[in-house]
């Protein structure tokens, strides 16, 4: 890991840049985020300077939960728990614990780093977790993985998701193309965007939701969960994000991660605004603390792991 130009730590904190053939990665210590990653120098996500604070999440690894907890609370083992409500405007607890811990690099080297948090146990979340983030390139693309253990004495709820915003080409979300293998979409709340229920891509909104086959975004407005995920060869589920004959792709396996954020970054920002579009595996939907659905339950000593691949689309491959 290194320090900025002047021999200073860099807001985002320390930094790490990993290469192998084409691509090029990256990976700031706050959030074990991924800062940037490049295939021949086109952007493949989108990327942010090391010397600010980290916008909108980008590339920030989500534990113990990703996306919201409604409200902050829930019950668990029959113990009611109240997490820091960190997204006022909606009274929710987003996206975690980890995502602004400063995680410790304990592996590196040309084309691979490992960092590690161990989530302390706190009001909240009363529970011994610890986390490691392995972020891997090679001619296939970049490897990304997360492990947990239960380092405590009693079961801890977990769940896990990433932050990336991918990066069709040259442009921004309208101008790109989408293709999401998901045959269901959740609908939420307007004020909270707590779950209401699952529906139907095709009939829900009228199909706007609907990117089973790859088609353009346009204006349209995607901040949803998808599940009921359409595993391709070799049973791996695959969004693809293009412009023309180029692009990029994600891909993991929908048997650990069986549920996926899309969210076209609407925001007020104007240089934020709608471009990248997030792509978020998530081991559950959101709110599971409270649904249960899709849960992972670490027993004392259990571990879990997950892990995806984003990947360049070229017009020569």
């Amino acid at each position: 890991m290194t320090s900025g130009r002047d021999g200073r730590r860099p807001i985002s904190g320390w930094q790490a840049q990993i290469g192998c053939g084409d691509y090029q990665a990256q990976i700031a210590s706050v959030g074990a985020s991924l800062r940037a990653l490049t295939c021949r120098g086109r952007d493949l996500v989108a990327p942010f300077d090391a010397d600010i604070v980290r916008p909108v999440f980008r590339g920030a690894v989500l534990v113990p939960w990703p996306n919201r907890v409604v409200g902050g609370r829930y019950v668990f083992d029959g113990q009611v728990h109240q997490l820091p409500i960190n997204e006022p405007d909606r009274g929710n607890a987003l996206h975690g614990l980890a995502a602004w811990a400063d995680w410790v690099p304990i592996r590196c080297d040309r084309s691979s780093v490992t960092l590690e948090y161990r989530i302390p146990a706190q009001e909240g979340y009363p529970f011994d977790v610890l986390t490691e983030a392995t972020y891997r390139l090679d001619e296939d693309g970049l490897h990304w993985s997360v492990r947990a253990t239960n380092l405590g004495d009693s079961p801890a709820p977990y769940a896990l998701g990433s932050h990336p915003y991918l990066v069709g080409g040259a442009g921004r979300a309208n101008d790109w193309t989408l293709a999401v293998p998901a045959a269901r979409v959740l609908e939420v709340t307007e004020e909270r965007l707590a779950p209401l229920g699952l529906h139907p891509v095709e009939s829900y909104r009228a199909g706007a939701l609907d990117f089973r086959s790859a088609r353009p975004v346009g204006s349209t407005l995607i901040d949803h969960a998808y599940t009921d995920l359409i595993a391709g060869e070799p049973g791996t589920a695959r969004v693809e994000v293009r412009s023309g004959g180029t692009g990029v792709a994600l891909i993991w396996d929908p048997q650990v991660l069986p549920w996926v954020q899309v969210h076209t970054a609407d925001r007020p920002e104007p240089a934020l605004n709608r471009s990248g579009i997030a792509v978020e595996p998530m081991t559950c939907p959101p709110d599971a603390f409270n649904s249960g659905d899709d849960l992972v339950i670490l027993d004392p000593g259990a571990r879990h792991e997950a892990s995806w691949v984003i990947r360049a689309i070229q017009e020569d491959r």
